[in-house]
């Protein structure tokens, strides 16, 4: 696999829950495959989050630990403020494009509202493949 990818937490969410339709599953296997790579953001969301079942907090934790976390940096934090002033997103969703950007990847996410919207982000949704 040539393009380097990060996972957003949505698209990790959907993944481990299998609800992507069977070819983004397929990708993402792929993806998982050959080392997920995470936001420093994504880590907190999974990590802080309250599933109903709670075996799936372990699931997540576990699924955090075996993947490559992307924390911040002057970088990130510059192009994060493009972003922001730019386009108007959240700031987690805005970081997690700039981390995407600033490190040359394709983000994997489900959330084409907001980040279709940002120019230069090489964007993937698993719904659409």
């Amino acid at each position: 696999m040539d393009t380097e990818y990060l996972t957003d937490t949505s698209a990790v969410i959907k993944y481990l829950n299998g609800t992507f339709p069977k070819a983004g599953l397929a990708f993402l296997d792929m993806v998982v495959d050959a080392g997920c790579v995470l936001s420093f953001v994504s880590e907190i969301e999974l990590l802080a989050w309250n599933p109903p079942k709670k075996a799936d907090l372990l699931i997540y934790s576990e699924f955090v630990q075996g993947s490559t976390i992307i924390g911040i940096d002057k970088r990130v934090v510059r192009k994060t403020i493009e972003i922001r002033k730019a386009f108007g997103l959240k700031l987690p969703d805005a970081l997690i494009a700039a981390t995407a950007m600033t490190y040359d990847r394709t983000l994997v996410a489900d959330n084409d509202r907001d980040f279709l919207k940002v120019d230069g982000l090489k964007y993937m949704n698993p719904n659409s493949i």
